[in-house]
C-alpha cells in the first residue's frame, strides 16, 4: 500500500531491485492505475490488465518505487537491440503529480543516456502520463486509436 504522504511535503523516495514476490502487487497497481484510460477506450478487463503484467514480469529489469520506505510503484527498462524499453512505469493514484513520476524518469534517462541509446515506451491514447513523457523529451513515432509509440533520443553530450 502506497504511504499517505501530506501534499506539499516533498516526497523521499529510492528504487530498490524487483522481486519475484512483488508481482502480484505491481499486478494490483497497474489494474488501478490504468483502469480509467482503459474503461475510456473499451478495453477494460479486470483479468487481463493483471495477467498481462504476470505474463511479462522480469524481475531482473523492473525496480520497485519506495516513497518514505513504502511500495509506491514500479517501473522496468528493459534492454532492447536498439536502446531501451521503458515499460511497466505505475505509481500509487495519491502519488500521481507530486513530481515522484518526474523525478524516477529523470534518474532513468540520465542512466539511458550515459549509455547513448534512444529509449521507447508505449502509452495510452488519452492519457495523462503521455504528457508527463513529452516533458521529458520523448516524441510520437507511430499510433493507432489505442496506443502511442514514443521514443527519446538520447540527450545531447551523452555518451
Amino acid at each position: 500500500m502506497a504511504p499517505a504522504i501530506e501534499p506539499g511535503r516533498p516526497v523521499v523516495w529510492a528504487l530498490r531491485s524487483a522481486a519475484p514476490a512483488d508481482v502480484e502487487a505491481i499486478a494490483e497497481l497497474r489494474a488501478t492505475v490504468m483502469r480509467p484510460d482503459l474503461e475510456r477506450l473499451g478495453r477494460f478487463d479486470e483479468h487481463r490488465v493483471r495477467q498481462r503484467l504476470r505474463d511479462s514480469f522480469s524481475p531482473r529489469h523492473t525496480s520497485v518505487i519506495e516513497a518514505d520506505g513504502a511500495f509506491a510503484g514500479c517501473v522496468t527498462v528493459r534492454p532492447v537491440e536498439d536502446g531501451r524499453w521503458l515499460e511497466h512505469f505505475y505509481l500509487a493514484p495519491g502519488l500521481q503529480g507530486r513530481g515522484l513520476g518526474s523525478a524516477v524518469l529523470r534518474s532513468l534517462l540520465e542512466r539511458i543516456d550515459a549509455d547513448g541509446v534512444p529509449v521507447r515506451l508505449i502509452v495510452l491514447q488519452g492519457s495523462a502520463a503521455r504528457r508527463l513523457y513529452e516533458r521529458h523529451g520523448f516524441t510520437v513515432e507511430a499510433q493507432d486509436p489505442v496506443d502511442v509509440s514514443m521514443v527519446r533520443r538520447p540527450a545531447a553530450g551523452s555518451a
